[in-house]
């Protein structure tokens, strides 16, 4: 087995999902990481800042000596002994650091003293997440790129979880894209958003697909922003438009903003608390949109909301929801949508519903 595994190799570890170690403190691991990866530290934040600043007031060999004082006996055994269980259920796993220097290389020949062999990654974290980066900005040259836009609640994450050459971007966001659109779970941190976003596309090119199939998205997709370059491409490509009648939006906005999100709320807090942090979620969501709103047209889709709350919880009933949501389609998301697909309809090359554009598509797998 190589001790270390070179920089020609990330895209095929990270296509594998290979198990990865990473021994960088946990603060550094917080930031960003692979969705693959386990943080077992060598040093923990305060035994790494204790080294940082011996290394800043004398030098590297000082430093070096105080991390040994710092993880020596019961400490160094504990952090063996976690690096040892996570290789006995995936022996197959690689270790890096942040530059692959010498928290990779003590690391793994502490390991090989207690009788194991575990390989490094060259250049460490920093080298792998700049050829992610790299990976995100030179992904338009891999496949053509092409928008799925459609009117709010036309079920464009639907369509795009049914087709194989597509990545969701909301998805990897953890967030729906709109004023309505966030999750219970918190967001990724950008650093792993733009992570997971390389990695899928790597998983789309190796399989050669003719189009990169993508939701049309603002820059911000929640707190999570697309990369600069990566965005300015979506903004230049063909753009397919899915129509879908407003009798069938209707249901599937009060799936998503009302039924679902109130179901995930109440299995996670119970019944009371639930209810009523799904019940902030509503008058939170409709803050956040007051200004474009304004004063008025707020405070009468506030008192809509305020009353199908008072239904719902009442009767059981979510019906009236479908009077807000029906308002807010009339005098923000449907105006709001027209005036932008107006601005990009030049590159517009189809427009249909949802057969006709699975149809369209299929199509033009090998065009």
């Amino acid at each position: 087995m190589t001790d270390i595994i070179p920089s020609s190799e990330y895209g095929r570890l990270l296509l594998e999902n290979r198990a990865l170690i990473d021994v960088r403190a946990p603060i550094e691991f917080s930031k960003g990481a692979f969705s693959h990866s386990v943080n077992l530290p060598l040093m923990q934040d305060a035994e790494r800042a204790k080294v940082g600043t011996c290394y800043k007031q004398h030098g590297q060999d000082a430093a070096i000596a105080l991390g040994h004082d710092l993880v020596t006996g019961k400490v160094k055994q504990q952090r063996v002994d976690a690096w040892q269980a996570q290789l006995s259920q995936h022996p197959d796993s690689y270790l890096y650091c942040f530059r692959g220097g010498l928290r990779s290389k003590l690391s793994q020949q502490w390991i090989k003293e207690a009788g194991l062999n575990v390989p490094y990654i060259q250049g460490g974290y920093k080298a792998m997440r700049s050829f992610l980066i790299e990976t995100i900005d030179t992904a338009p040259m891999h496949s053509n790129m092409l928008i799925l836009s459609g009117i709010t609640g036309s079920g464009k994450t639907e369509l795009i979880h049914q087709r194989a050459e597509s990545v969701d971007l909301e998805g990897l966001a953890n967030h729906k894209g709109s004023s309505f659109g966030k999750n219970i779970e918190p967001q990724p941190t950008q650093i792993n958003f733009e992570n997971n976003l390389a990695v899928s596309l790597l998983k789309h090119q190796q399989q050669h697909h003719h189009y990169l199939l993508l939701e049309d998205e603002s820059f911000l997709i929640g707190r999570s922003a697309l990369p600069h370059q990566f965005y300015q491409s979506m903004q230049q490509a063909n753009i397919i438009l899915l129509d879908e009648p407003k009798d069938a939006r209707l249901p599937r906005l009060l799936n998503d903003y009302v039924t679902d999100k109130l179901a995930d709320y109440v299995s996670r807090m119970g019944e009371q608390a639930g209810f009523d942090a799904f019940s902030a979620y509503l008058t939170q969501s409709l803050q956040g949109i007051r200004k474009r709103l304004g004063g008025k047209q707020h405070q009468e889709l506030q008192q809509l909301v305020n009353v199908a709350l008072l239904v719902q919880q009442n009767q059981n009933d979510t019906s009236k929801h479908v009077d807000w949501i029906n308002l807010l389609l009339e005098i923000y998301y449907d105006p709001m949508y027209q005036f932008q697909i107006e601005k990009k309809i030049d590159r517009v090359v189809f427009q249909g519903d949802r057969q006709a554009i699975h149809q369209w598509l299929d199509s033009r797998k090998t065009v």
